[in-house]
């Protein structure tokens, strides 16, 4: 196996851009070797199979949108209320807005998951472990909100910037600031 990691996240940054582009059809290692400007062959040497490339895209997109620690770190500075729980919505608002590619590449992903179970098998195990993660982060930050919460934060959240990404014109017709907050609210009381 190859093990140069910068190249490997390059040619993973490539095919969640041709995901983002062209589709799951246009996931080529051809494509993904002309989008990273490396010679021919390059991706087939660094992933054994088409599965094994979209899980190890699936945990590329995860670590992309990911806060930084510094950023969690100062956000964490802040009163540990339903304020920081909205401040938090919007800043996975302003990271998908950042990152289109990473969340069109996923929305791929997850189409693609409902035809290949390997597939499937590998989204559910990275996405589930990030929904533990939000929720064991909002109980030891002592944010407020109960498992419950999380879970209705994330879909209501995941939904919203999907929409957002695909039909913008339908999901400008509710003000984003006002989701936020009517999202936030019901789901921490």
């Amino acid at each position: 196996m190859v093990r140069n990691e910068a190249r490997r996240n390059a040619l993973l940054d490539a095919a969640i851009d041709v995901l983002a582009e062209e589709g799951a059809r246009g996931l080529t290692y051809r494509a993904i070797d002309a989008k990273a400007g490396v010679p021919a062959g390059t991706a087939s040497n660094y992933f054994a199979s088409r599965e094994d490339l979209m899980s190890e895209v699936a945990i590329r997109v995860t670590q992309r949108l990911t806060p930084s620690e510094e950023s969690i770190a100062e956000s964490l500075a802040l009163p540990r209320d339903r304020s920081l729980t909205v401040k938090f919505m919007h800043d996975i608002v302003k990271r998908a807005d950042a990152d289109k590619a990473s969340y069109l590449a996923m929305m791929e992903l997850r189409l693609e998951a409902t035809r290949r179970p390997e597939l499937r098998t590998a989204l559910t195990k990275t996405f589930a472990a990030n929904l533990d993660f939000n929720i064991a982060f909002n109980a030891e930050s002592e944010l407020p909100g109960d498992r419950m919460a999380v879970i209705l934060l994330y879909f209501g959240m995941t939904g919203f910037i999907y929409e957002r990404l695909t039909l913008p014109d339908v999901a400008a017709m509710t003000d984003l600031d006002e989701f936020i907050e009517v999202l936030v609210t019901r789901a921490i009381g």
